[in-house]
């Protein structure tokens, strides 16, 4: 591509580099100046104007962008995303549903670095989005880019980008309690809100004490997909309450705890073919927490393993609930013993 000043008589069929006021209007930049521009231009009193010339191995910003996008996103419908170009050598790629990014983020750093003209920005992986929510986008920065350039792009994003929908649509939340007086209507409506977000049904509330035996018995009767766990007392080991209820009840427990806070207090297991989640108290909030990121993973049918979970600690440290019962930062000139939750 070439781009410079050009006499105005030289206009037509090039790309207006920057928007121009004319009689009666403005020609904005982008645009492909036609024979009437030009000749608007010129009776104007413009002599000299910045333009674009793409030559014959360049490709329009527009046309690569969407070139592009497709090659990132080569079956729509299966990947579960739209693309929309918006013009200006833009596409944005949204959510068709709910559900998480799943990209590879190693082909996107190598699309990245073919040309500068030509990038593509995204979400985190495995971020959860709403339906229509933006994804990613591509953005042709030039006016045009060399055609082989555009091509070394599109094979190395091949298919990089993809929205995994939930799977499992129908959860089990089982809440003890320590005081009698304890309702457990929170807890069960801040989880049932969380769920919703992915489109999953929540069993009606499940209330029993505080101890192995009960727990047990209602983590047998659990009819969900998925079996969460909600405790009035924190857990804190893995032979506490909750984790021993599992294997009362003929369950296994694969993990516990996880290096993101808040959040520290999860722990996961199987009963059957069934995953089953201890929440930490702090899921009794709505706030992002260690929870949602395994939660929402088991949902789109993804095996959470330990070392995952436990590679979770890089950006790990959320922010923290204006309600949690021991601030982070509470006991730090005495040394006191802060658990977390």
């Amino acid at each position: 591509m070439k781009f410079g000043p050009y006499p105005v008589a030289q206009a037509e069929g090039a790309i207006l580099a920057h928007s121009v006021a004319v009689a009666g209007g403005r020609l904005r930049k982008g645009r492909v100046l036609s024979a009437q521009d030009v000749a608007a231009l010129v009776a104007d009193g413009h002599e000299t104007l910045t333009l674009a010339r793409l030559e014959p191995q360049d490709a329009h910003e527009d046309t690569a962008a969407i070139a592009l996008a497709r090659a990132l996103v080569p079956d729509a419908d299966a990947a579960g995303l739209v693309l929309k170009p918006v013009g200006t050598g833009r596409v944005n790629i949204v959510a068709a549903g709910p559900g998480l990014v799943r990209l590879q983020a190693a082909q996107i750093h190598a699309l990245n670095s073919v040309d500068p003209s030509i990038t593509v920005a995204t979400l985190p992986d495995l971020m959860r989005v709403d339906p229509g929510a933006m994804v990613a986008t591509v953005k042709i920065i030039t006016y045009g880019v060399a055609e082989p350039a555009l091509h070394a792009a599109c094979a190395a994003g091949a298919a990089a980008l993809r929205l995994l929908p939930p799977v499992l649509r129908h959860a089990s939340l089982i809440q003890t309690r320590v005081d009698p007086c304890e309702d457990g209507a929170k807890g069960h409506a801040v989880t049932a809100a969380r769920l919703s977000r992915l489109g999953v049904r929540l069993d009606p509330p499940s209330l029993v004490a505080h101890q192995i035996t009960p727990l047990a018995a209602a983590l047998g009767a659990a009819r969900g997909e998925v079996i969460l766990v909600l405790t009035g007392s924190a857990t804190s080991d893995p032979n506490d309450t909750a984790p021993q209820a599992l294997r009362q009840a003929g369950g296994t427990v694969t993990h516990f705890g996880m290096p993101v806070d808040p959040g520290n207090l999860l722990f996961l297991g199987q009963l059957g073919a069934r995953p089953v989640i201890g929440l930490p108290g702090c899921a009794k909030s709505p706030a992002l927490n260690g929870a949602d990121w395994v939660l929402e993973r088991v949902i789109c049918g993804l095996k959470v393993t330990p070392a995952e979970i436990m590679a979770m600690g890089v950006g790990g440290l959320l922010k923290e609930i204006p309600t949690r019962p021991r601030p982070r930062r509470q006991g730090e000139e005495g040394g006191a013993h802060v658990q977390g939750d």
